[in-house]
């Protein structure tokens, strides 16, 4: 009987979109008989800053529970999401600096050959949300990583529409049910990918 397909989802989020998308991909993995580790990244701002939006106060006070990253994290994994707000089409800084602590296992080789996969959202329709998976799918080539896109593999995907990775528009609102859908579904592909890996190395 093979072990359990260990899955990280760490993901960086300021007022709690993507920690809901976050939340929804470690359901869909932890469904399939994965271990989860749920990882927030350590919040870099300057508290006047956070303070000057109350909705980013309140959410830092809402998960105060949820464990922060570390690099051990990536190393225990056989699989990561990773989620990050788009910041002008690119990675948030503060998921960006956890990213930046990793070189001794890169160096290591102790992130190669493990399954990534991304997830993001933007204020607006377009809001650089391909652009900043692309922008994690660089980091996963360096590490030597095995890149698992949701594509069009499932019905949800034509409702969702980023075969890139799960997005949402938070303009719109919080995640619906498409959108949180589509998280688990990621997940769900991402540990399928990871366990078929998994078996063909054991073999």
């Amino acid at each position: 009987m093979m072990e359990p397909v260990k899955v990280a989802v760490i993901y960086y989020s300021a007022t709690g979109t993507v920690h809901a998308l976050a939340r929804a991909a470690a359901d869909g993995a932890e469904k399939t008989g994965a271990q989860v580790r749920l990882r927030k990244v350590a919040e870099t701002a300057p508290p006047e800053a956070v303070d000057a939006r109350p909705e980013w106060a309140q959410h830092i006070r809402d998960t105060a529970d949820v464990t922060e990253a570390s690099p051990d994290d990536l190393a225990w994994a056989d699989a990561v999401l990773f989620g990050t707000p788009t910041r002008f089409g690119n990675v948030a800084s503060q998921l960006k600096a956890f990213i930046d602590t990793t070189g001794g296992l890169w160096f290591q080789g102790r992130l190669a050959d493990k399954v990534y996969s991304a997830f993001t959202a933007s204020n607006t329709a377009h809001g650089g949300q391909e652009s900043t998976i692309l922008a994690l799918g660089n980091v996963f080539y360096h590490w030597g990583g095995i890149i698992v896109p949701p594509g069009y593999t499932d019905p949800v995907q034509f409702q969702s529409g980023n075969p890139y990775g799960t997005s949402h528009v938070a303009g719109d609102g919080p995640p619906g049910d498409v959108v949180l859908a589509a998280a688990r579904h990621q997940a769900r592909r991402v540990v399928d990918t990871a366990a078929a890996l998994k078996a063909g190395r054991a073999a």
